[in-house]
C-alpha cells in the first residue's frame, strides 16, 4: 500500500505538528505526509515540516474550513498515489502500530471507514522518542477499543462515535461519500454529518484494534465557549440532513449558562447580551 498521511495545521498548533511529523518519520518512514494549513497566510517555511506537502486553505467568513481542509487534503493525497490516506488530527502521533494495522483493517476490509483507539495524554507528559507511551495507553472509554490486531464493525447506532482525531480509508469509498461537507466552516459538526451520510450510503464504520494515537494535551474549558456561534449555527444544516442537532450536550450547557434557547422547530439560537466566559 502506498499511505499518505493528512492533517490539519495552524500556527496555534505547529509544535504538535512537528511532534506528529517526527513520530510518522520514526515508525512509518515510507508514509507521504500532507498537512494543510488553515490559517490566512501559508506554511511558514521551517525545517519541521521539510519533506511534507503542503496545502493552504485559508478561513472562510466564519472560521477555519476544517471540512474544506480534509478535502483539499485527500485530494493531494491522491496525487501523491496514495491508497491508504490515514488522518491524524494536529495535536496526535501515531503508536508504533498503528499503520501496520490500519493496512491490516483496509485489506479485511476494503471500502470502511476505520477508527483505532485515541489516547488522551496526560498534562506534562513528555513525548521524547515515544518512551512510556505504552505504559500511557488508555483509550478513550466513550468508543469501543478491540484487541490489537482485531476489527469490529460499528453498529448503526454507533456512528455518532466517529472521531477525525485517527482515521483511515482507501480514496474510492471517500470519493463515493462525497468528502466532507463544505458548508461547515468553524469547529463542530462536519465530522458526524460525514459518518451520517456512510451510514445513510451503508457504508461501513470499523473500530481497529492496535492502532492508537496519542492525543497531545492541550488546555480544555467544556463546554467551549469560543465555539459557541459555531455550534449553534452548525446544528441547522446538520439538523435538515440527520434530523437531530449535533453537539447536544455542548448546546445544553450553553442553554443552561443563559446563552443559547431552543426555538420553536427544536433549534438552537444565540441569547444576545448573554455572557460568554473567557
Amino acid at each position: 500500500m502506498t499511505v499518505v498521511v493528512v492533517t490539519l495545521a495552524s500556527a496555534t498548533r505547529m509544535k504538535h505538528v512537528a511532534n506528529q511529523l517526527r513520530f510518522v518519520r520514526q515508525v512509518a518512514p515510507d508514509a507521504g505526509h500532507v498537512v494543510v494549513w488553515l490559517d490566512e497566510t501559508p506554511a511558514p517555511d521551517v525545517p519541521a515540516l521539510v519533506g511534507a506537502t503542503t496545502v493552504h486553505v485559508p478561513p472562510g467568513p466564519h472560521g477555519l474550513r476544517l471540512a474544506a481542509g480534509r478535502n483539499r487534503g485527500a485530494d493531494a493525497a491522491v496525487g501523491l498515489g496514495a491508497t491508504l490516506m490515514v488522518f491524524l488530527d494536529a495535536d496526535c502521533v501515531p503508536g508504533p502500530d498503528l499503520f501496520r494495522f490500519y493496512e491490516q483493517a483496509a485489506l479485511g476490509h476494503p471500502g470502511a471507514l476505520l477508527s483505532g483507539p485515541v489516547t488522551y495524554l496526560p498534562e506534562g507528559f513528555v513525548l521524547g522518542s515515544g518512551e512510556g507511551l505504552e505504559g500511557a495507553t488508555a483509550p478513550h472509554a466513550a468508543r469501543p477499543a478491540p484487541p490489537a490486531g482485531s476489527t469490529v464493525a460499528a453498529a448503526a447506532a454507533d456512528y455518532p462515535l466517529f472521531w477525525p482525531l485517527s482515521f483511515a480509508g482507501a480514496p474510492g469509498p471517500r470519493a463515493r461519500l462525497g468528502g466532507f461537507d463544505e458548508r461547515y466552516e468553524g469547529y463542530g459538526g462536519e465530522d458526524t454529518d460525514f459518518a451520517f451520510t456512510a451510514r445513510s450510503l451503508d457504508g461501513p464504520l470499523v473500530w481497529v484494534g492496535g492502532a492508537p494515537a496519542y492525543h497531545q494535551y492541550p488546555p480544555t474549558s467544556p463546554p467551549p465557549w469560543r465555539h459557541l456561534a459555531d455550534a449553534a449555527r452548525h446544528g441547522g444544516p446538520f439538523a435538515a440532513r440527520g434530523g437531530a442537532w449535533p453537539m447536544g450536550g455542548w448546546l445544553d450547557a450553553f442553554g443552561r449558562a443563559g446563552a443559547a434557547r431552543r426555538t420553536a422547530d427544536g433549534g438552537r439560537a444565540l441569547v444576545e447580551g448573554a455572557p460568554v466566559p473567557g
